[in-house]
């Protein structure tokens, strides 16, 4: 094998130019690595040159870790253009990320000063760290701040380390932004709770925006009936039904498009228009008052402490009598209930039948729906479940789950709305697709700005559903202009986020 500049040369490449292959890198004054990822876009070292031959500025990131987090953002980075490196010490995630996300993968430590240098550190623009290992994290971001690269994220479990002002926290690092899953998903719980019935909800424009998901049944006025209705019904109160989900399926509808049984229907309104269109549409609204919480650990007990601080009547359930007194010693008025959340016997005692709201997060997908759905069998108005795994993401709410919240994807949401930050001002997930809804700023000099919205050329996969121009918010219709300045709430499919981007750009 004859050793070339930068690199042995094809007998070292295993496949043609476009498919999956294998790459032994080799650098002067460095070891071997083993990079894995499709040909077309290997970037040569030294040449700022995809192997195809394309010029591509774009940003360069590295993340470590390729866990259900790390794969998210780098499969939708990826997506977006980005050149992603990801470091990953375990061969059968490094072989499964390698076959599924358009990514370079090198096989190593990622707080290995060495491995680092292989994976292209001295150029990288961004610097994510998400394994499961707090300490490897830190110290990867203290090796990427070493290395000067601008941004550095870090995915954090231990509330030392998160903690505002604390004695390790983030600018002890150089770290740009510490992430604490725990805290993030609790926060996502919160929101769904306070907005009885929706399956998904996020808020923008200081909250003065609302996107809303919601289960169609059989008993529900809007089954049957097509956009086109719907906008004859709809009176005074407006809003945007901005997509539809129906079989694993999310798809942004059309004039003739019909809403059926059993679909979710996603919706941007003015907040303060909410009350009237439940009622118009007949989702429920009921006031959240007893909720009970199975799983003491860290999601459950800042989840409880916040529900507690409202007034609500808290019930946790845990099953380790050692963190039941631990908890019960930290909140004022929850109580603990030492048992497991199959206890049916144990929860009607406690009022399960009673409670508006049975909130399953324990680390465990499978214990959560079972328990959710004996919960809403046993009388609770309405179950929420943690779930991680995709395959039962997908799957729970078929199950009769009313909500499921992802960590994986909160956690990515937050790392994305930061790696986009600027024109970008929030990014929320839509948990049941790989959808997003982003906010967004006009920027000074768009060549957008004064044209009505019936005469933009808007990516398809993507559409507009508020604008919100100094304190009045507008849902749009055709005639309405962008201006600058103006905050933009958009829903995207996953292909159009970087083409909405690039649009306002």
């Amino acid at each position: 094998m004859k050793r070339t500049n930068s690199l042995w040369d094809q007998e070292g490449v295993r496949g043609r130019q476009g498919e999956w292959a294998n790459l032994l890198a080799w650098r002067p004054g460095r070891r071997l690595c083993c990079i894995r990822g499709p040909l077309k876009n290997w970037i040569w070292p030294g040449s700022g040159r995809r192997a195809g031959g394309e010029n591509h500025r774009t940003m360069r990131g590295i993340i470590v870790g390729a866990g259900e987090v790390g794969y998210h953002i780098a499969d939708r980075l990826s997506k977006e253009g980005h050149d992603i490196t990801v470091i990953e010490r375990d061969r059968e995630r490094e072989r499964l990320l390698g076959d599924k996300v358009n990514a370079l993968v090198v096989h190593g430590n990622g707080a290995d000063a060495s491995v680092l240098e292989d994976a292209g550190i001295e150029k990288a623009d961004l610097f994510i760290a998400v394994t499961n290992q707090d300490e490897v994290n830190l110290v990867a971001c203290l090796l990427a701040e070493e290395y000067r690269v601008p941004r550095k994220i870090a995915r954090v479990k231990s509330l030392q380390y998160s903690k505002d002002g604390g004695k390790l926290s983030a600018d002890k690092f150089g770290i740009d932004l510490l992430i604490n899953p725990q805290i993030v998903v609790a926060e996502e719980i919160f929101s769904v709770v306070r907005y009885s019935s929706a399956t998904e909800v996020a808020e923008f424009a200081d909250g003065r925006v609302v996107f809303l998901g919601y289960p169609i049944r059989s008993s529900s006025p809007l089954a049957g009936i097509s956009l086109r209705e719907l906008g004859d019904i709809r009176g005074m109160y407006r809003l945007v039904l901005a997509a539809i989900t129906r079989n694993d399926e999310t798809i942004i509808p059309g004039g003739d498009d019909r809403i059926e049984v059993g679909d979710t229907v996603f919706f941007v309104c003015n907040k303060e228009d909410l009350e009237a269109i439940r009622y118009l549409f007949g989702f429920q609204k009921q006031q959240t008052k007893k909720v009970f919480i199975m799983g003491g650990g860290r999601i459950g007990f800042e989840l409880g402490r916040r529900l507690d601080a409202t007034g609500c009547d808290v019930k946790i359930i845990e099953r380790n009598e050692e963190r039941c007194r631990e908890i019960a010693d930290r909140l004022d008025h929850a109580l603990v209930l030492c048992t497991e959340g199959t206890d049916i016997d144990t929860l009607r005692n406690e009022g399960i039948e009673e409670a508006d709201a049975f909130i399953a997060v324990t680390n465990d997908d499978q214990s959560n729906i079972l328990c959710s759905l004996l919960a809403k069998k046993s009388g609770a108005r309405r179950v929420i479940a943690l779930v991680d795994q995709p395959e039962l993401l997908s799957l729970a709410p078929s199950l009769g789950v009313d909500a499921t919240i992802s960590p994986r994807l909160a956690t990515a949401s937050a790392v994305l709305k930061f790696v986009r930050r600027g024109e970008v001002l929030k990014v929320a997930p839509v948990e049941q697709s790989n959808a997003e809804v982003l906010e967004l700023i006009i920027p000074s000099g768009s060549p957008h700005s004064s044209k009505k919205l019936v005469d933009l050329k808007f990516p398809s996969g993507a559409i507009i559903g508020a604008l919100v121009r100094g304190d009045d918010v507008h849902i749009p219709s055709g005639d309405d202009r962008l201006q600058a300045g103006d905050h933009v709430i958009i829903f995207t499919l996953p292909d159009a986020v970087k083409k909405v981007e690039q649009f306002f750009t």
